[in-house]
């Protein structure tokens, strides 16, 4: 559907609309890529998001891009699998696509990604089929995510309104006032309502700077969150540092991989996280929704797990591999952030994570070491405590009832966090 005709719920006119729609697109490319030019970029995107991809397009182009490829994923032709393909379908992913795009990323080539897809897609669909033909992509992915999560290369994602995430956030709305409402969201939360938004995002930038600055001069061992359900010690991998905001990645290009983004972020120590932790937002995992998770964690690994609602498909993310019953990020985020006080449920994690501090299961990020880890090895991240998996989940355990402790290396509590805010 090309949203660039509707008329917002707020009274907000087409061409206004169409005015944002070419300014997220340019943040996109200039602000969450920082593409060069001569670079190829590789995207990723549901249909539906065709208008916004275009614009996406146009721009990169405008920057000098050599080459655009644009991946589409189909929501009728997803769920047509799960109605019609034989049993053994479900163990097989597009291996040589994948390989493809790491090459495409180990030659220089930028990566974007349009999330926007339905939340509960999957929600119907049987479980053991989901996990399976997850496990089997999540595989064939490795050589794209490793690149990836290394930041071997620049990248960025970025939102589109579609008609059944709109449904989903806003369900008592129309349908056309639901995809517009979103789309206001979306560009309030990627600062493009303002007269500059690149002059937004430098500012936005340098305040998530000095936030990770001051995080790295304390050099905390763990961090500890407590509050209703919660009492977890996460411990802090050796030789970890914050990020957050704008990054290098290692071909040298300065790039923002989230847009939106509010938090500030690091590497946990794989061994090290002790406790029980409850989520405070639903996680919408490949179309299905996980709601009141519950975890306990010992010598760094869940022993126990349940799930108010979708617990089956916990139950098989954690069985995916050994990592991914660790964690691999821990991500501050205030409670007062724009995504929170918009007070919405985006299910939608880039939206949700934003909302609130969060844990993410599975594979750690190599640049959240001293010097971007840029000379440290996989044995070497390995021993200083980076966790590796085939999956990266990111579900939030963040709220205005949640304080946060910075632990030194002899045990001293330093206040981070207070209901859910900073403490400066």
């Amino acid at each position: 559907m090309d949203t660039h005709g509707q008329t917002g719920g707020t009274g907000t006119a087409p061409t206004v609309h169409a005015e944002r729609l070419e300014r997220l697109a340019e943040v996109a490319v200039k602000v969450g890529l920082g593409l060069r030019p001569g670079q190829e970029l590789v995207i990723t995107a549901p249909l539906e998001t065709v208008p916004l991809v275009r614009a996406i397009t146009e721009q990169a182009y405008r920057a000098g891009a050599s080459l655009v490829t644009t991946f589409y994923s189909d929501d009728a032709a997803t769920l047509a699998r799960f109605a019609h393909a034989p049993e053994e379908a479900f163990d097989t992913a597009a291996g040589w696509l994948y390989a493809g795009m790491a090459e495409a990323y180990r030659n220089g080539a930028a990566r974007l990604a349009v999330a926007g897809d339905d939340p509960s897609l999957l929600a119907g669909q049987d479980t053991a089929r989901v996990s399976r033909a997850n496990r089997a992509r999540s595989k064939a992915y490795v050589p794209a995510l490793e690149l990836i999560a290394n930041f071997a290369t620049n990248w960025t994602i970025v939102s589109a309104a579609t008609t059944p995430w709109a449904r989903t956030v806003f369900p008592d709305l129309p349908e056309e006032a639901a995809v517009a409402r979103l789309w206001d969201a979306i560009f309030a939360a990627s600062r493009v309502d303002g007269p500059d938004p690149i002059a937004a995002w430098d500012a936005h930038n340098a305040a998530l700077h000095a936030r990770m600055g001051a995080l790295n001069a304390h050099r905390f061992a763990a961090l500890r969150f407590t509050g209703p359900g919660t009492d977890l010690t996460v411990g802090l991998a050796d030789d970890h540092e914050w990020c957050g905001g704008a990054s290098v990645s290692r071909n040298g290009i300065t790039c923002n991989a989230n847009i939106p983004t509010e938090e500030v972020f690091t590497t946990p120590h794989k061994d090290r996280v002790d406790g029980v932790v409850t989520s405070t937002k639903p996680l919408s995992y490949q179309g299905t929704l996980i709601d009141g998770i519950t975890v306990r964690f010992e010598g760094g690994r869940i022993v126990e797990a349940e799930a108010r609602t979708g617990g089956d498909v916990l139950a098989k993310v954690l069985e995916t591999d050994e990592g991914a019953r660790r964690l691999g990020e821990v991500a501050l985020v205030p409670a007062s952030s724009a995504i929170s006080a918009s007070g919405l449920l985006f299910y939608n994690t880039l939206y949700d994570e934003n909302a609130a501090s969060h844990i993410a299961l599975g594979q750690a990020y190599s640049k959240c070491f001293i010097n971007g880890g840029a000379d440290f090895s996989e044995d070497d991240l390995a021993a200083r405590g980076a966790n590796r998996s085939l999956i990266h989940i990111d579900w939030m355990i963040g709220s205005a009832e949640i304080d946060v402790d910075g632990l030194t290396a002899e045990g001293r509590a330093i206040p981070v966090m207070r209901a859910g805010e900073w403490i400066d």
